[in-house]
């Protein structure tokens, strides 16, 4: 599969066939994982695989009571939930480096979607659910102080429901400028 073709075609699943993902198939998407960029290669991610019916299920009850989630996540095989060691990423010296000091979030988005680029290539489906109950998550999992749970990645083989809908994109122009904001690129639009 072509990049192009992955990043144009990934959709958020959250309907899910009773196929088992295999170990080697996440060894291969948190490979895809790791091998994101990070600030200074400081690698703040950490991921929880969970597999255990039961904890699946109490990781699902963490999510939001309206999350669309909750019931797609109950039919995957496994739910990666990933996590994030947070007073590294854009810090030297022990003081933060960026107007934002949660750079972390962004070394992990990266990592995300390299997950889920390589979860669509294996003809898997993701979503990424970010409204959940963080604290409560990350007691279940045991998770140690420094870290966050961020979101929680239930995976499995899509299943059919016929619905291939691309979502529209906005146009170039509503948001490409060139050298300096209001400034239309009109040459690549």
């Amino acid at each position: 599969m072509e990049l192009m073709e992955a990043i144009q075609n990934r959709r958020s699943v959250r309907k899910f066939s009773d196929y088992y993902v295999t170990d080697e198939e996440i060894k291969e998407i948190i490979d895809a994982a790791r091998r994101a960029p990070s600030w200074a290669n400081t690698q703040v991610w950490e991921f929880i695989v969970v597999r255990e019916q039961e904890l699946v299920k109490r990781v699902t009850e963490t999510y939001s009571e309206s999350n669309p989630a909750r019931q797609c996540s109950m039919a995957a095989s496994v739910i990666i939930v990933a996590c994030a060691k947070t007073d590294i990423s854009g810090c030297r010296d022990g003081k933060d480096r960026t107007k934002f000091h949660e750079w972390f979030m962004f070394d992990l988005g990266l990592a995300v979607q390299n997950l889920c680029l390589k979860v669509h290539e294996l003809g898997l489906g993701t979503v990424i659910v970010g409204s959940i109950n963080h604290e409560a998550c990350g007691k279940l999992l045991l998770l140690p102080g420094g870290h966050e749970v961020i979101v929680a990645l239930p995976i499995g083989k899509p299943a059919d429901t016929g619905e291939k809908r691309i979502p529209p994109r906005k146009e170039l122009k509503t948001f490409v400028h060139l050298n300096k904001f209001g400034e239309h690129y009109g040459k690549i639009y």
